[in-house]
């Protein structure tokens, strides 16, 4: 298959329209080509086209930011000698100096599939800004990893913040580029709008449901995105950073499990295939020990929970991240009534609100564990309706 950066690079018609252009790129480290060349410097190496400037998103062009809530700075780009400005530094919306770069803007990053995942947000950013300054943006579309399953409650109004970008659930079912026309629709921008779409992507065969398997390498698009498992898992592991549970910074598999050390993770997982064993099918649950070397529990041994989301017990169309971790948030309530599980700490620069309604989109998630006398099928509910609706809204933007 080919990515719209490779299609970009071998098909010359495609670039006709970039000539005599100043072209920008936003981009990250997992922005690569087959070959595994960085973006920048293929784009770079391509005659006509004139790259004048660089963006990066959150972590940084360079993916050198580790945690969240560490800005980077611009520089200057010692290659090619161009200006590198962030999105995540003193701004998170471009400039009109940033803007002053460029004619067209090209986007080439590696998404999640998650709307927590703050590129998505970016996008949107860019294309407002684009709206307004007359730019042109292209996206040279990638894979959604965790391919077309759509899970988890919709963001509801007034929570929209830069972890949530507009009203669709935690798992959306979209490229980059499709989540694009999407914004456009929705929000109503004016903005000249393009996508270079990929060939021969197969979100629904294995081995891979998303993410091509044995034709492409994988590059963390951000620090603890390491591996496919972790982003297919991400749509629910990423709730426990608004908890006081590690989701597993500071390990060797970040985001891909869970713990802390006053847990029984054995006990969690029996509580929780007492409770609802049909959110757990599609992967392996294996208990687990590990020491985090930062971030939470630093130099504390953890009990917790791996999930196994490959190998031959995996099943795409079964596995449902978001509905399992928000099961293992309700195991632990039943059997720690007075666990400290919400962690109150400023979220993506929001204050006055807990870490996991920001989160969540909303306080739905936090009352529903929260509440004894709730059940499984209250939160089932609610999902399904918004999950039905978001998936009839979303057809007509599918490639």
């Amino acid at each position: 298959m080919k990515f719209g950066i490779d299609r970009l690079l071998a098909e010359k018609d495609l670039r006709k329209p970039l000539r005599g252009r100043r072209v920008a790129l936003l981009a990250h480290p997992a922005s690569v080509t087959d070959d595994l060349t960085h973006t920048l410097d293929a784009l770079a190496a391509c005659r006509d086209i004139e790259i004048t400037s660089a963006f990066g998103p959150q972590h940084g062009l360079r993916g050198d930011k580790q945690d969240n809530m560490v800005e980077s700075a611009d520089f200057t780009d010692s290659v090619h000698g161009i200006p590198v400005f962030s999105l995540y530094g003193e701004v998170r919306r471009p400039t009109s100096e940033m803007l002053d770069s460029f004619d067209v803007l090209l986007v080439d990053l590696q998404d999640l599939g998650c709307r927590i995942y703050t590129f998505v947000t970016t996008l949107l950013y860019v294309l407002e800004a684009a709206a307004q300054h007359g730019k042109t943006v292209w996206v040279l579309d990638r894979p959604n990893p965790a391919g077309r399953p759509i899970e988890g409650l919709s963001l509801r109004p007034g929570w929209e913040s830069f972890v949530g970008a507009g009203p669709m659930p935690m798992r959306h079912g979209l490229t980059f580029g499709e989540m694009g026309r999407w914004f456009i629709t929705h929000y109503g921008l004016d903005v000249d709008y393009s996508v270079i779409a990929m060939h021969g992507w197969r979100p629904d065969e294995g081995p891979g449901f998303g993410w091509p398997l044995l034709q492409r390498s994988w590059v963390n698009p951000s620090p603890n995105a390491p591996t496919l498992s972790m982003a297919r898992a991400y749509a629910g592991t990423v709730m426990l950073e608004g908890t006081t549970l590690s989701e597993g910074r500071g390990s060797t598999r970040p985001l891909e499990l869970f713990g802390a050390p006053d847990i029984d993770a054995c006990l969690v997982l029996k509580t929780m295939n007492d409770m609802a064993p049909d959110w757990m099918q599609g992967c392996t649950l294996r208990e687990c020990w590990f020491e985090p070397t930062f971030h939470k529990h630093v130099g504390q041994l953890c009990n917790g929970v791996q999930i196994h989301c490959d190998g031959k017990h995996y099943d795409h169309f079964a596995f449902q991240p978001w509905r399992l971790v928000a099961l293992a948030f309700k195991a632990i309530r039943r059997l720690y009534p007075d666990y400290s599980i919400w962690r109150d700490f400023p979220y993506e620069y929001e204050t006055g609100k807990l870490a996991i309604d920001v989160i969540h989109g909303g306080p739905a998630l936090r009352e529903w564990v929260d509440d004894a006398a709730s059940h499984i099928g209250d939160l089932d509910q609610l999902a399904k309706a918004d999950e039905t609706a978001w998936r009839e809204k979303i057809q007509s933007f599918l490639a």
